[in-house]
């Protein structure tokens, strides 16, 4: 018999609240959260109206706080937020439907538009797979740009075709919570939308 998978948006799904800005907040401190979001507010209001894609938006704040940072120390400080913070923000009933479909032998993946940098780690806790935004290394630093597309949308199941062969697998589960999970939600037999 073949095996099941399951596939998890992160941001609003498993957590209660947007990990972008509490990532940010855990490396910058409050003030320096906030006095980025002042500087960048002409942008963030382009992108409201919609002059901006999603995907230069987040490049614009991946930059700003995060662009030239060694690489080794933002994946370091990131392991540390999976570890210190995020379980603070991680919703019981998510966790619980998780750890059900782990007790039934199921694969578990989380496919998320955060970067993987601040949810691999927490996966690897639970022994399951991440899929998320790749963030581009270059000369060991962090440039603030995406390595390929936001992890979003119909990304969401490119990126899944590349890690999996759903054809190998009898049941096909997915959790979301926004627009941007739909064509993830699309290819499950099981598709929940804001429920477990």
């Amino acid at each position: 018999m073949k095996p099941s998978i399951a596939f998890f948006d992160f941001d609003g799904t498993i957590t209660t609240k947007d990990t972008l800005f509490e990532i940010i907040r855990y490396h910058k401190g409050s003030t320096g959260l906030y006095t980025g979001l002042v500087l960048l507010s002409p942008a963030l209001v382009a992108f409201k109206l919609k002059l901006i894609s999603t995907q230069r938006m987040k490049e614009m704040v991946f930059r700003y706080f995060f662009g030239r940072t060694k690489a080794e120390t933002f994946r370091n400080k990131c392991a540390a937020f999976c570890r210190d913070r995020l379980p603070d923000l991680v919703k019981e009933n998510a966790l619980r439907e998780i750890r059900q479909h782990l007790l039934q032998g199921h694969q578990v993946a989380v496919v998320t538009a955060s970067a993987e940098d601040w949810v691999e780690p927490w996966c690897s806790s639970l022994g399951i797979v991440c899929i998320g935004t790749r963030l581009e290394i270059r000369n060991a630093l962090v440039t603030g740009k995406i390595h390929g597309l936001n992890c979003n949308g119909p990304e969401k199941v490119e990126r899944i075709k590349q890690t999996f062969d759903l054809g190998g697998y009898e049941d096909v589960f997915a959790y979301g919570d926004t627009d941007g999970d739909r064509a993830m939600l699309g290819i499950a037999k099981y598709g929940y939308y804001r429920k477990f």
